[in-house]
């Protein structure tokens, strides 16, 4: 069975953030960037399902920069068998991004095509979904675990108050969120393994981005708390605030 997984370099999590001079982009300097945490689960589903298969070929896709091979080097290290680079523009517009990814995707013989569930810089949720679309391929969306057998893959999706079993056909796209699939750390073999595994480099294909970015803004600081006193005694005087300034109640 073969698995493409698409991943995306963002910041990482952690990183405390401040934008550049133009307004509209984060200022690199001093940024760490990682794989997206969601996109790590998505490889990790990956792997374990060539595992349970006993065959087949895991490759990590990106879309970006040069920058964007380091991203594509942990996915190796986790333990995919290929990388592919498409070198391209990487912008807010989620559909120039699924066209990218799908003008690749369209020529390769996935069974599966995973991704998380959504980036953690843009948060869209848009792209996976989009990319089964344009693929023409059943979609299934937040799977906290699945499994494959007969042609098919059988999702698992926490819904309120219980799991929502979904099935599809293969070639099918998946996005991954939090559940089972918990991502392993790379080993320093599996390390010293992704610097000889292949990873290739294509220009993606154009994709006119229709979604512009006009200003970035740090939330505002948070007010400082205010103490309106203490015990029992405190409480008609909350009330009052929450009601007359704050107007939650």
């Amino acid at each position: 069975m073969n698995i493409s997984v698409c991943i995306k370099r963002t910041p990482d999590t952690e990183t405390r953030v401040t934008i550049a001079g133009d307004g509209v982009s984060v200022d690199p300097a001093g940024v760490k960037y990682i794989v997206s945490p969601y996109d790590e689960m998505a490889v990790e589903a990956a792997l374990r399902t060539k595992e349970a298969a006993g065959d087949g070929q895991v490759t990590v896709v990106s879309l970006g920069s040069e920058d964007s091979v380091e991203t594509l080097r942990s996915g190796l290290a986790m333990g995919a068998d290929a990388a592919l680079l498409l070198q391209g523009d990487v912008t807010m517009d989620g559909l120039a991004t699924a066209k990218a990814l799908t003008a690749e995707l369209e020529t390769r013989d996935d069974a599966l095509v995973l991704f998380g569930v959504k980036a953690a810089d843009d948060d869209q949720q848009q792209v996976g979904p989009m990319v089964a679309t344009l693929l023409g391929r059943p979609c299934v969306t937040a799977v906290a675990s699945f499994e494959v057998h007969d042609g098919q893959v059988t999702c698992h999706r926490e819904v309120e108050g219980g799991t929502e079993v979904v099935e599809v056909a293969l070639p099918a796209v998946v996005t991954v969120t939090k559940g089972e699939f918990e991502p392993r750390y790379a080993s320093l073999k599996g390390i010293m393994a992704a610097k000889r595994k292949p990873l290739e480099k294509k220009d993606a294909a154009p994709s006119e981005s229709r979604l512009s970015v006009d200003a970035l803004q740090l939330p505002p600081a948070r007010p400082e708390g205010r103490v309106v006193g203490e015990g029992p005694e405190a409480v008609e005087e909350l009330v009052r605030l929450l009601r007359e300034e704050a107007k939650v109640i």
